[in-house]
């Protein structure tokens, strides 16, 4: 005979991240969704009070006077004052029929963390594609009368004496030098040769490059998670990702401060491709770069991956948006949050089934 699961078991499966508090305030009961979305154990989190575990979140402090739910949208919830996460938040009142009051009351929480970044990634890859189809259009107008620009004035430099040759150089030298920067500009158009590599392997490599230019005023940290499997990606171009990240972050840092490396894996993530705009992936390789300088502006936040975009008088503008059409052509994709003392680059990497590996 067929039985209807407990309410309690029912609770422990559910999706969402649903809250029990008490009259007080007092959390009386959390959900495994609600300790994976707060990342804080049940155990931990037991009685604590709603305004400690959620500071000036003010729509707790009055909940629902009727059964009926309220719903808020798009709510920034501080945790613990230690991290923040995005939410649609509903509290309802678990209503009393003898005492006709709220004895209780629950709140659900749905992350939506997740879909804001989504949409924000296909918006600025849409507008990246934009501006990469504009420059391409500017170079090939650019390249054609540079290169007559060239060869009139290596013709010319025949024509001169040794000792009046010096202006035809400078000018073969420029525009050898904006030939390199329009090929720059457009990235590269060579398709990745993936092969299977350990992640830990190429940020000790690059570790050692970049703690070799910075010198003992840095202070490297490494938080590696042992248990990652190796990933399917380019090792020449990830080297070269994870080389100008760290290289800005020491220029960021005027070459003193910490650098924190980390590594995690990431379950069930969504990874937006300028092709399939999103896909589906049971499992990513998550690489956190992390640097203790003076920030990002918010306003530059939005453009730091287009060309041409810098911070930095003697920036070209360019290293960014390089890092980001190499992660794109690895099918990852690249993130960054910055406040004052602290900016974080995050690359996310799929990790392939196994039956790639075999059949490699």
């Amino acid at each position: 005979m067929n039985t209807m699961p407990s309410p309690a078991l029912m609770f422990e499966h559910l999706s969402t991240a649903v809250l029990c508090f008490d009259p007080k305030l007092h959390l009386q009961a959390i959900n495994p969704a609600g300790e994976a979305l707060l990342e804080l154990s049940a155990k931990k989190l037991h009685g604590i009070h709603a305004l400690t575990l959620f500071p000036d979140c003010k729509c707790l402090l009055t909940p629902p006077t009727t059964p009926h739910p309220v719903t808020e949208h798009g709510l920034r919830l501080n945790v613990l004052g230690h991290h923040f996460i995005m939410v649609d938040c509903t509290i309802t009142s678990i209503w009393s029929a003898e005492d006709q009051q709220g004895s209780a009351f629950l709140v659900e929480l749905v992350n939506i963390d997740q879909q804001l970044r989504l949409t924000r990634e296909e918006s600025l890859l849409l507008q990246h594609q934009a501006t990469q189809n504009l420059l391409r259009g500017m170079a090939h107008e650019i390249k054609n009368p540079l290169g007559g620009l060239r060869g009139a004035a290596q013709l010319l430099a025949r024509e001169l004496p040794e000792n009046q040759r010096e202006y035809t150089e400078i000018i073969i030298g420029e525009a050898d030098r904006l030939q390199n920067l329009l090929n720059r500009m457009l990235g590269s158009h060579t398709p990745p040769q993936k092969e299977w590599i350990n992640v830990h392997k190429v940020l000790c490599r690059v570790r050692q490059i970049v703690l070799t230019e910075a010198g003992d005023n840095v202070t490297f940290l490494a938080d590696y998670d042992p248990s990652l499997p190796d990933i399917f990606v380019d090792p020449d171009q990830l080297h070269q990702v994870l080389l100008n990240i760290m290289r800005n972050a020491i220029q960021a840092m005027e070459n003193q401060g910490h650098l924190i490396l980390r590594t995690r894996i990431e379950r069930n993530l969504s990874l937006s491709h300028p092709q399939t705009k999103s896909k589906q992936y049971r499992l990513a390789v998550r690489i956190d770069i992390q640097d203790d300088g003076p920030g990002i502006e918010e306003t530059m936040l939005e453009q730091i991956f287009y060309p041409m975009v810098t911070g930095r008088a003697e920036g070209t503008g360019l290293g960014l948006s390089i890092v980001q059409n190499l992660i794109h052509r690895n099918n990852g994709m690249i993130q960054c949050r910055s406040e004052p003392g602290e900016t974080v680059f995050t690359v996310f990497l799929p990790i392939e089934k196994a039956t790639s590996k075999q059949g490699k």
